[in-house]
Formats: structure tokens, C-alpha cells, sequence
């Protein structure tokens, strides 16, 4: 088998001798090439030439940031027989992708399980979104979610390592000084029904959970699947205690969605659009990617095969 392995040298818990465990073990299997990304874009502009080769896998080692570029530069020209199957070893801070999958954390441990499925040859199918032109694999945002990324991004620039912790005094930080919450922007439009207007933010879901805040898992979602097509949760109050009760729903164990009446929620839902009255924070697999004034969701079943 032919391969591509994409590393992340940047991305939160890549190390040098990770790279290396996992090339000696890999090359027994694989005619292996390595290279490792030197700006933004590459993984997607290496995974583009990927699939013009026909190469069989590619394999991240990387964070979710990597990931979203290599399947995006795979299914540039949409789901077909000749993409190649990805491969996930896990490589940054949250890896939601990796754990949704029910990949081991550890980089060490998936490489031995990426080796088995090499092995056996054996892969999974699963249904992704597209936001307009971009693909996700497990979540996009407009709202203030993407307002707290583009803040831990901000702080990253500086130097600030990304913990748990930054995300909650990003959040906290976000919720009282910077999100407009008097003004709700966005309306929600799909096929079939009537729009709904007034809403301040918008999760969108591939799969659960949403994020991670360490170990714990952070489901708006909970219902989402790879198996089924887009979920959907919005808020139409940003109010203090509202929000609290809504967050403290999205992180019980048992993964209870929010609801009242300022929620709104789709499940298995295979198109929508939102619009915003002016630009507000748009965020794609926990990557800040600027504003937007619209976006259309849709789901793409079995677009992407796992080897796993």
C-alpha cells in the first residue's frame, strides 16, 4: 500500500521521537512518503496530490486543525472510489476527531490499532458537513463558540499554551465583555419550514461530542452521529442564567441536550442555511476562520473512509 504521512510539527503533543516511532512502524507496511507541514494549507495542498496520485492512505499526525486540511484537500472534488482512506494518529491538544472515532489518545497505542486495520485492511464509512465549500468532520459555529476560539487563538499567538483552562477564561471573558447579547443576528432557514429569526448562536454537529474540556466531553448534540446527517442546537438568549442551565446541561455525564424555550434544535438534518443581519464569528473543527454573513449546511453521507 502507498502512503502519505502528513505531520504536524507545530500541533500541541507532536514530538520528534512520536514522528519517528511512528514511521519505523508504519514503513514495515507501507510504501511511506513524510512531509511535514510549513504553513497553513499545506496538509490540504498535500492531501489534494494524494488522491491525484492514487495513493491508498493518508495519515495525520496532527491535531484537528491538520485533519480538517487533509480532508479537505481529499474530497476537493467531492466523495468517489479513488479517495484515499485517512488514518488518524493523534497529535494535538483536544483530538475530538480521534476520540469521537474511539481512537486511542495516546499516539503510541492508535499507531499499534492504525496497524491492525493496515493489516486487515480494515476501514469505516462516515457521513460529514459541508459549510458552504469547506468540509467539517465533527463541528462548525457561528456565534459566540467561534468568538472564544478566535480568542484561544489570539492568546496562542502569544505563546499561551492551549488548556482547558484557556477555553473556560475565554469563554467567561467573551460571554461578559466582547459577545453582543442584546442583539440576536442570525436566522435559521431549511426546506419545508418556516425560518426562525432571532437567534444569537448556532452549533453544528457531524457527530458528538462537540469539543472536549480535558477529559470531559462537551455534547450541545448528543444524538449527532457520523451514521446520521447534521444536528443542530441554537440559543435564543444569551441571558446569565439561561446560559449557565444550558451549559451545565451540555456537560452531564449522559449528554442531556439543552432545551426551553430559547432553544432550538435539529436532528438529522440533511440541509439549512443561516443568515446574520452583519458579520459575526464563524469557526470550522475549532479552527477561527472569520465572519460571515451566511452559511449553508449539508450533509454528505458516507463521504470518507477511516481506516481503523
Amino acid at each position: 500500500m502507498r502512503a502519505l504521512l502528513v505531520v504536524n510539527p507545530k500541533a500541541t503533543s507532536t514530538t520528534e521521537r512520536t514522528r519517528d516511532v511512528l514511521v519505523h512502524a508504519l514503513s514495515s507496511d507501507l510504501k511511506l512518503d513524510l512531509v511535514a507541514t510549513q504553513h497553513r494549507g499545506h496538509a490540504l495542498e498535500l492531501a489534494r496530490q494524494a488522491r491525484r496520485d492514487r495513493l491508498d492512505v493518508v495519515v495525520t499526525l496532527g491535531g484537528d486543525g491538520t485533519i480538517n486540511e487533509v480532508v479537505n484537500g481529499l474530497l476537493e472534488e467531492g466523495p468517489g472510489p479513488e479517495v484515499p482512506a485517512l488514518a488518524l494518529v493523534p497529535g494535538g491538544s483536544a483530538n475530538v476527531l480521534a476520540r469521537a472515532l474511539g481512537l486511542p489518545h495516546d499516539p503510541v497505542e492508535a499507531t499499534g490499532q492504525l496497524l491492525e486495520a493496515i493489516a486487515e485492511e480494515r476501514t469505516r464509512a462516515i457521513g460529514l458537513g459541508t459549510a458552504d465549500d469547506r468540509w467539517f468532520t465533527f463541528c462548525a459555529g457561528l456565534g459566540l463558540d467561534a468568538e472564544v476560539i478566535a480568542a484561544v487563538e489570539r492568546a496562542r499567538a502569544r505563546g499561551v499554551r492551549a488548556t482547558p483552562a484557556l477555553y473556560v477564561r475565554s469563554a467567561i471573558r467573551e460571554f461578559f465583555r466582547s459577545t453582543d447579547r442584546d442583539d440576536p443576528l442570525l436566522t435559521l432557514e431549511r426546506p419545508g419550514h418556516d425560518p426562525v429569526h432571532e437567534i444569537f448562536l448556532a452549533i453544528i454537529q457531524s457527530t458528538s461530542p462537540w469539543t472536549y474540556l480535558g477529559g470531559l466531553p462537551v455534547n450541545p448534540c448528543p444524538q449527532a452521529s457520523f451514521d446520521t446527517a447534521l444536528d443542530l442546537v441554537a440559543l435564543r438568549s444569551l441571558g446569565v442564567a439561561s446560559t449557565l442551565r444550558h451549559v451545565r446541561q451540555i456537560l452531564t455525564p449522559n449528554g442531556t441536550p439543552p432545551r426551553g424555550r430559547d432553544v432550538v434544535a435539529l436532528h438529522d438534518t440533511a440541509e439549512f442555511t443561516l443568515f446574520a443581519r452583519r458579520p459575526v464569528a464563524f469557526q470550522l473543527d475549532g479552527d477561527h476562520l472569520g465572519q460571515r454573513t451566511s452559511i449553508t449546511c449539508r450533509d454528505h453521507p458516507q463521504a470518507l473512509r477511516i481506516m481503523m
